[in-house]
């Protein structure tokens, strides 16, 4: 008994070595909480957001993983700032200058891409700010009172072409999103926890946010403004934790698919062909969550079909799992099975599944493909919707102030609801934060109609168009 107690201490100090613990899941994607995470803590970009998790992109991410780390309870002092160098023109940093073009700190700590006394900043030597990449800390409006938060932000856009997929007004600025939360979120971990959340959006999004699912007047589907503007609550639940199971019931987000109606927890500006034609948005019902370990998530529930609000509208599944294979890659399945709801006045019934998966190929770059595939028929029988989709991402983060993007994709479309379309997409974008509540998108985006009829993408241009597009989002 001996030996093997000497030989279980041996272990355990080997593996606090290299910062692992015998509770480590060797299976944790990196990204395999945060699939349709709507939560402050996975998704800082929107503080507040809570659901269901999903490998969602924000560049926020690791400076909020290290100012958590460097809060003000368990941070060491700061050191006191070292003198400039004589001559250098340039801070020391931690007493020393760095001669080369690697990162380097400034007088507040902050990161800045140009070393001291280096050739970068286009040969003209370590310009004085150059590069620096201090966010400062993200601050809210009302933040938290009696463990109720509230928050939201404004989105402001401008497009040069229509393509019909949340951007159908071009040419002209515009407020896509003026949106504000209130949200107690859940923690199980403790006992039986109970909370709630609502959304309410006003602005150009406001009508495809809605609950068109159903004919109006119907929750919250004639509240609109004009032919463009309108306001919308995709979200109004109460939920349930105890332990590692949780369940809300109401008027919620999906589970389905990688990108996401709120502005802040997406990646890009415009939106993908698969997502705006073949997901839902939203679900009335409940959804129960199971997170048994940090490896897997489990969903299940029933809803009144889709982007319905609380009318008897539909009667489908909605559910999936997420599972983390490996330290840097996380599959997630999520379906829609069964009645839809009350299309254009007729059933529609049928099944609807998004595969995703989540690879880091390194601290800075990651790669994301989804394939969606959606069947459906009326009442007859007769196809409505047949759909294919295939959408990959590959996005490098340069720092916590820049990254670079890029999307392809490639949407076949069958039936009677819309018109057959082969359509491609090529979108290459920059996320740029000034300040933590601050995240500017601008990108360049060409689509390519291969269909006859040259109508099923709905473009400006009819077969092609090449779109500049630019929104600034300020989250309070």
């Amino acid at each position: 008994m001996d030996r093997i107690r000497s030989l279980a201490l041996h272990l355990t100090a080997s593996l606090a070595a290299v910062g692992l613990s015998a509770d480590t899941c060797f299976g944790q994607a990196g990204n395999a909480t945060q699939y349709k995470s709507y939560s402050a803590q996975a998704v800082p970009m929107a503080p507040g957001l809570n659901g269901p998790a999903q490998p969602i992109y924000s560049v926020a991410n690791r400076y909020a993983q290290e100012q958590a780390a460097e809060s003000a309870s368990d941070a060491a002092p700061p050191a006191p700032t070292a003198a400039p160098a004589t001559g250098s023109g340039c801070t020391s940093c931690g007493g020393g200058c760095d001669s080369g073009c690697g990162d380097a700190c400034d007088a507040y700590g902050c990161d800045s891409m140009c070393g001291c006394g280096s050739s970068c900043g286009l040969g003209l030597g370590c310009l004085d700010g150059l590069g620096d990449c201090c966010l400062g800390e993200q601050w809210s409006l009302f933040g938290d009172h009696c463990g109720w938060s509230a928050g939201g932000w404004l989105q402001l856009g401008y497009h040069s072409k229509r393509n019909s997929l949340f951007n159908s007004r071009d040419s002209e600025v515009q407020l896509h999103q003026g949106w504000l939360f209130a949200e107690k979120a859940v923690d199980g971990s403790c006992g039986l926890d109970i909370g709630g959340r609502i959304d309410y959006v006003y602005g150009t999004d406001g009508p495809d946010t809605q609950a068109f699912g159903i004919a109006a007047p119907s929750w919250d589907n004639d509240w609109d403004n004009g032919n463009d503007y309108g306001s919308a609550i995709p979200q109004l639940y109460v939920e349930a934790a105890y332990g590692d199971l949780s369940v809300k019931a109401g008027h919620f987000y999906t589970i389905i698919g990688w990108e996401v109606v709120t502005a802040p927890d997406n990646f890009f500006y415009s939106h993908a062909y698969t997502m705006y034609n073949s997901e839902p948005f939203t679900h009335s019902g409940f959804l129960a969550t199971y997170t048994p370990s940090d490896c897997v998530t489990v969903w299940g529930g029933y809803t009144l079909g889709w982007d319905s609000g609380f009318d008897d509208n539909g009667d489908s599944f909605l559910g999936g799992v997420s599972l983390g294979l490996t330290d840097d890659f996380t599959v997630t399945y999520a379906t829609v099975a069964g009645r839809f709801g009350d299309r254009d006045g007729s059933v529609e019934k049928g099944y609807m599944h998004s595969l995703i998966g989540d690879w880091n190929v390194s601290d800075n770059l990651e790669y994301i493909i989804q394939n969606d595939i959606l069947t459906s028929e009326d009442a007859a029988g007769a196809t409505v919707r047949q759909t294919y989709g295939i959408n990959q991402y590959l996005i490098y983060t340069m720092s916590d102030c820049w990254a670079v993007g890029g999307r392809f994709e490639w949407y076949n479309q069958e039936g009677v609801y819309a018109a057959d379309g082969d359509i491609y997409e090529l979108t290459v974008g920059l996320n740029y934060k000034p300040h933590a509540n601050v995240l500017i998108r601008p990108e360049i985006r060409g689509d390519w109609d291969r269909t006859t009829t040259r109508t099923a993408a709905g473009l400006e241009d009819g077969d092609n168009q090449t779109t500049f597009g630019i929104d600034t989002i300020f989250l309070f």
